[in-house]
């Protein structure tokens, strides 16, 4: 027992290191791990006292234990064994298919991500795009509803910039959680995005064991009060108009509700922008009849460096406003979970369509589309104002002086090519109807018609 043994130096260095990792893993790690929950756990506190609504800990639930409490929840074990029978393979196969689909949806969040680097990126981006128009309703629909319901915006899908966007405008609220395509699976942006919270999802996917593993943490997530972003469109607008909505995210949310339960209350949330940043992709997409946008990176880039350089040469001009308007509330417990997935989505899109903000650059392109030849920017100021009167309400516009208003968007259409002027007035520029039109047409069911314009 006393005797020295000697062996060679590596082997020792072996020794001394695997000590090392089992004295960290057993001692020094969960000491750590404490104290920086602990930390983390005050400073949620501390947050959760400046929010209207304060973060459940649902979502401050460890990832791991999320992935493990969804692939052992019974209506998910009942799929694995109908997977396992359908394809005719064993039920553990079945069972890491489940864990698989988990890992892939389930979040992992982090409040001080999302609040510490998250709402300050989106700030500054959203900030430095556009002038950012809240509707003057916004902050009383939200105190209305109930502390105790779980709140899902329900939000239609003009551009990419909507997540940043609705984000940035609910950080005093809580923290959003948003359903995310398979656009955004591409490290390293997969691993911030689960970190604000999103979770992915296969929207094509027609798997009965996906969709119940997805249904079941959606379902999970709103029992637990997690407050919830989705774009019942299932992608962005081709045409500026609103597309008809797509059942799947509502239909679980009404299924897994519970009567006597928690309730879930739907806020419309109505987008609109004076400019699209994405606007030609998009009409190109709907021209061809496909959604395969055709934007690369190297486009992106070099429009970021644009107008970084021009902001360093002080002739940046922000692309106009960015508008978020909230519509009348509808609570799931007060419309019936009962009924038809298709009425609930349809009556949350009409609620979408009446609070949409009715923008400049829209309307005057509705104006100059309607046209029967060049127009003076009298005219058109004129003819906006004409059919604006009863939407006061809903207009950025409204709040300021009209008339140079107007001037100011037809400069910014004019520096987007859209339109063109002469000694005879503005009118669309030659091959520029289909952007004038898909603007148009985000505000044109708001509109008098022709008819009653006349």
């Amino acid at each position: 027992m006393t005797q020295v043994v000697e062996v060679p130096l590596w082997i020792f260095v072996l020794v001394l290191l695997f000590a090392a990792v089992t004295f960290a893993s057993h001692f020094l790690f969960p000491s750590v791990r404490w104290f920086f929950r602990r930390r983390l756990e005050k400073a949620v506190g501390r947050l959760n006292e400046r929010l209207t609504r304060p973060i459940e800990p649902f979502k401050l639930a460890r990832r791991y234990d999320m992935i493990q409490r969804l692939i052992y929840d019974p209506e998910v074990t009942r799929e694995i064994v109908n997977y396992a029978q359908e394809h005719g393979v064993p039920e553990n196969v079945g069972f890491e298919k489940a864990r698989s689909y988990a890992r892939e949806i389930v979040p992992g969040f982090s409040a001080f991500t999302y609040f510490g680097l998250g709402i300050r990126m989106a700030r500054m981006l959203v900030n430095s795009i556009y002038e950012v128009w809240t509707a003057p309703g916004n902050d009383a629909v939200i105190q209305k509803i109930p502390k105790d319901a779980t709140i899902v915006f329900v939000m239609n899908h003009r551009s990419n910039m909507d997540y940043v966007l609705v984000t940035y405008l609910a950080a005093r609220t809580s923290a959003l959680s948003y359903a995310v395509g398979e656009w955004a699976r591409v490290w390293p942006l997969s691993r911030l995005i689960r970190m604000m919270g999103a979770y992915f999802i296969r929207r094509r996917s027609r798997g009965a064991l996906y969709r119940k593993v997805l249904a079941r943490y959606v379902q999970m997530a709103t029992k637990g009060g997690v407050s919830q972003g989705i774009f019942p469109e299932g992608g962005l607008s081709l045409t500026g108009e609103l597309m008809p909505p797509r059942m799947g995210l509502l239909s679980y949310l009404t299924d897994g509700y519970e009567p006597g339960g928690r309730d879930v209350v739907f806020v419309p949330v109505a987008i609109n922008y004076d400019r699209v940043l994405e606007d030609r992709v998009l009409i190109a997409a709907s021209q061809r009849g496909d959604r395969r946008f055709g934007a690369r990176i190297s486009v992106v880039v070099k429009f970021i460096l644009k107008k970084f350089w021009q902001a360093l040469r002080g002739r940046y001009v922000r692309f106009g406003t960015a508008a978020v308007a909230f519509g009348q509330p509808l609570s799931l417990r007060g419309f019936g979970p009962e009924r038809p997935v298709e009425e609930l989505s349809a009556n949350l899109m009409q609620r979408i369509a009446d609070a949409m903000p009715v923008m400049l650059v829209p309307l005057l392109s509705h104006v100059l589309g309607a046209a029967e030849g060049p127009l003076t920017t009298a005219e058109i100021t004129e003819r906006a104002r004409a059919l604006s009167t009863d939407l006061r309400n809903d207009m950025p516009a409204a709040e300021k002086d009209f008339a140079k208003q107007c001037s100011e968007a037809l400069f910014r259409m004019r520096k987007h090519r859209m339109i063109t002027d002469a000694d005879d007035g503005w009118t669309i520029a030659k091959g520029e109807e289909a952007v004038a039109a898909y603007y148009a047409r985000s505000v044109a069911h708001r509109l008098p018609q022709p008819e009653a314009a006349a």
